[in-house]
């Protein structure tokens, strides 16, 4: 196995079982569900955004280890980001799960979230990465609809 092979196994069993940021946050001025009905999970997204900045971000739901892995470090990397430079981060994240196989994944610029490169060589775990990515848009855009990796979205990876 390649060391970024074991890297990725350590951290998202890591984040699966102590989760970051999980549980409901108080004061949350955004906050949206999410549903990935092809693996079941499901997930709310709670931020509170002061002058555009992302000061708390938190999680809660079930779903499977690599949907949880994801909303934990997801949280981690985007607290005391600007609303801009978390829609830059979710673009290259979901490039880096969606781009094509034959060309070599670029985590530059994703600090640890890039231990997920090896999700694309599975195209149905994408949509269990950015589950939370895509809710936390619907969180921040203020809609009322429930973010879902399924119903013609396509920027809902996969």
């Amino acid at each position: 196995m390649s060391q970024l092979s074991d890297l990725y196994q350590e951290m998202i069993l890591d984040h699966n079982k102590s989760p970051r940021n999980f549980g409901t946050l108080p004061g949350a001025n955004h906050q949206a569900l999410g549903h990935n009905p092809l693996c079941g999970d499901q997930l709310t997204v709670y931020a509170r955004v002061e002058d555009g900045v992302i000061r708390e971000v938190s999680f809660i739901g079930k779903g499977c280890a690599i949907s949880k892995a994801s909303a934990s470090l997801m949280t981690e990397a985007l607290k005391g980001k600007s609303e801009g430079d978390a829609e830059l981060l979710f673009t290259k994240f979901h490039d880096l799960l969606t781009g094509p196989p034959d060309v070599k994944a670029d985590g530059k610029g994703l600090g640890k979230l890039a231990v997920f490169s090896g999700v694309r060589e599975f195209p149905v775990r994408v949509k269990c990465a950015t589950l939370a990515w895509h809710t936390l848009r619907q969180a921040l855009a203020g809609s009322p609809t429930v973010a879902s990796t399924e119903g013609g979205d396509p920027e809902a990876g996969g």
